[in-house]
């Protein structure tokens, strides 16, 4: 039995995340529903689910990159 495994995200998932990251910083937001759209936009994706993925972990870098804009700042 494992425990503690938590929510694990594959290679493909976080190499598409960041490199539509790199391409479009301005375009992502920390709203998941807005990155949902844009995914769907730019990347033709074979499921919700890998889509849902990819808005996911942008969504997840975005919130980082804000934590760390605002430790900056204050």
């Amino acid at each position: 039995m494992v425990i503690g495994m938590g929510k694990v995200r594959t290679k493909m998932i976080k190499r598409t995340a960041r490199e539509l990251l790199e391409k479009y910083p301005d375009v992502f937001t920390n709203d998941f529903e807005h990155n949902k759209k844009v995914v769907s936009q730019l990347v033709i994706t074979g499921s919700k689910r890998v889509r849902n993925q990819i808005a996911g972990y942008i969504t997840h870098l975005v919130n980082i990159r804000l934590k760390r804009e605002a430790r900056t700042i204050s």
